[in-house]
């Protein structure tokens, strides 16, 4: 295996952290409330992780590990590992999130570049009611006097076209996973799509990131280099041995109308083709989790999860942890669950590479963080968007999970509700 340069930064196929490298300096210390973390954000160099007010918000890059391949889960893990085992830390607040702490963004798909984890300068947390505030590097630094940053710049002048695929041909796409999966090729299979935007400048990034943790604060709204979003879905927390993953599958937009949602919310719940396609989620997930876990806790039936702009049927499974994983190898043994891939997980990846027609990056793979304790929080990078180019171009994502059942319209239709949040994010 190759030995880490003494840089900061790095890029490789099998990271390891030579003992000759500069340790990390981390340093976590309680402050009073600083407001809306997402206020504090400079325009460059910003991360964000945030539900309901609480959450991480960094900036600035104390150490970053840029990875592609097959291995990138198990090569992320080493290099937090040996990165977390060499840093000097002192953390006066002790609450999952404080001490030393990564953002993380992982491709779908082993091809595709972008993979990356960011040790950020600073990092200020806020959870039930404790803020702090973080700082790392290779010297003592004392914390910065927070700040709000400038108001962020809207986007003008906001424009929409479809992706190489266009809507006609995704259906087309759709069809032909109906007849794969009724020849008993497969039992399920997500098929993604994209939709572009252009701006008139650069995106600021903060500006989409704040409607977001608005319009939707029961989401995970995140930014990582550039891939941003909201996602409604947990893949795995981890916090002091109990692990935690949310599971939806099956969705219906929402009207509006208080009593027609409900009566639609009664429907999704008895919808054997989304009950289906969510059965297969629950268990995947399950199935994974289970070798990591002494205990487990998978609900019979799932509960609705309203959201502004649609409804998914939902499960969370927990388990309590025995053999010490951290919560980026428990990502890794998840990714890809049924709800963004299919099953058998295999067929369905096949299938996806074969017909999809689309590069996904980042969509659909798990993006959160972690502390050096091992616990975190990742999400799967649903309704999400990734910045490219000199910033004036942004691509939109968005998936269905296709049964024998699937209709292909009314897919469409489902994935143009799916593309509404970073839409109107993008649309002030």
């Amino acid at each position: 295996m190759p030995t880490i340069p003494r840089v900061r930064s790095w890029t490789v196929s099998n990271p390891v952290l030579a003992d000759a490298i500069e340790p990390l300096v981390v340093r976590s210390a309680p402050i009073a409330d600083p407001g809306e973390l997402l206020s504090l954000l400079p325009e460059d160099d910003a991360f964000a992780w945030v539900h309901a007010g609480d959450g991480l918000v960094g900036w600035g890059r104390a150490a970053e590990l840029r990875l592609s391949g097959s291995d990138r889960f198990t090569d992320a893990a080493q290099w937090w590992r040996e990165l977390a085992s060499h840093a000097v830390v002192r953390d006066d607040v002790d609450v999952p999130g404080s001490g030393l702490v990564a953002f993380g963004s992982f491709a779908f798909t082993d091809e595709a570049p972008g993979s990356v984890l960011v040790v950020p300068e600073v990092v200020v947390g806020r959870r039930d009611g404790v803020a702090w505030v973080t700082v790392a590097g290779t010297g003592i630094a004392a914390p910065p006097e927070l700040a709000r940053a400038g108001s962020p710049r809207e986007p003008s002048g906001t424009a929409f076209a479809d992706g190489p695929v266009d809507s006609l041909t995704w259906q087309g796409l759709v069809a032909e996973a109906v007849r794969r999966i009724s020849a008993g090729d497969l039992d399920k299979v997500v098929l993604a799509r994209d939709l572009i935007a252009t701006v008139d400048e650069p995106l600021d990034v903060r500006s989409p990131l704040s409607r977001l943790a608005a319009q939707y604060p029961s989401c995970w709204t995140f930014h990582v280099d550039g891939f941003f979003g909201s996602t409604p879905e947990m893949l795995v927390r981890l916090e002091r041995g109990l692990v935690t993953s949310r599971v939806l599958a099956g969705t219906i937009r929402r009207t509006g109308d208080d009593a027609q949602d409900n009566a639609l919310a009664g429907s999704l719940a008895r919808s054997s083709k989304d009950l289906e396609e969510h059965e297969y989620a629950v268990r995947s997930v399950a199935d994974a989790l289970a070798p990591h876990c002494t205990s487990m806790n998978v609900p019979e039936t799932p509960f609705v999860l309203h959201l502004p702009n649609v409804m998914h049927l939902a499960t969370d499974v927990t388990g309590v942890m025995k053999n010490g994983a951290s919560a980026l190898t428990l990502a890794a043994s998840l990714h890809p669950s049924a709800a963004v891939g299919g099953t058998p997980k295999d067929a369905a990846v096949r299938l996806i590479k074969e017909i999809e027609l689309l590069d996904r990056g980042r969509y659909a793979g798990p993006v959160g963080w972690i502390d050096a304790r091992g616990d975190g929080e990742w999400g799967i990078g649903l309704r999400s968007a990734q910045v490219e180019g000199d910033g004036r171009t942004v691509r939109l994502f968005a998936g269905c999970g296709i049964v024998a059942d699937s209709v292909p319209a009314d897919e469409l239709a489902e994935s143009n509700a799916k593309l509404i949040p970073v839409r109107d994010a993008l649309t002030p």
